[in-house]
């Protein structure tokens, strides 16, 4: 969309610039660029078509229902995304059913990646302190909230982000089974 508006962004740079971040921040790094406000639609517009996209398109990442049925230990999600589009999204992959009253939204609290809080706003909503929990991460945002949080932090890599969340301290793994083999 932002291309659309004129502003060249390739995807390489939006996962680079964009992931974990909160959409106002995305949008005021799109408006800086264009230097100029976003239309009165763009927000609307970006979330119709984001939710269309994943209903159709969003599958699961390998491995993770096998993960998940391995794991005897609470866990939970703590995203910066609207409570509306991470249920969308677990339902579509099929692992809704895996974290009933536990999905946590930065929404919820007005915080959001790469500040801690909604990290923190879960641990204590399922019963822990910081020290007592892993954070799961495929951004470099959550990495940096969970490392700020204290938390111990293992970052879902790819090869381009790998040494960037090596040095934010995360433990790097690039497959589920991987993560089961670290956590144990």
């Amino acid at each position: 969309m932002a291309n659309e508006i004129g502003v060249e962004i390739k995807m390489e740079y939006a996962l680079e610039n964009f992931a974990g971040k909160s959409l106002k921040s995305c949008f005021e790094h799109i408006e800086k660029r264009i230097k100029n406000s976003l239309p009165n639609t763009f927000e609307k517009e970006y979330r119709n078509r984001t939710f269309s996209a994943f209903k159709t398109d969003l599958k699961p990442i390998k491995g993770i229902h096998n993960l998940l049925d391995q794991i005897s230990i609470p866990y939970c999600v703590a995203s910066s995304g609207p409570l509306e589009k991470i249920k969308l999204n677990l339902t579509t992959t099929n692992l809704i059913d895996k974290f009933e009253n536990r999905i946590f939204s930065s929404y919820e609290i007005g915080s959001w990646k790469p500040n801690p809080e909604i990290f923190k706003y879960a641990a204590q909503k399922m019963g822990f302190e910081p020290n007592e929990c892993a954070i799961i991460e495929d951004s470099l945002a959550g990495i940096k909230a969970g490392r700020k949080g204290e938390f111990d932090v293992f970052g879902f890599a790819n090869e381009k982000n790998k040494s960037d969340f090596e040095k934010e301290g995360a433990m790097v793994f690039f497959e589920m089974n991987k993560l089961y083999e670290l956590l144990n």
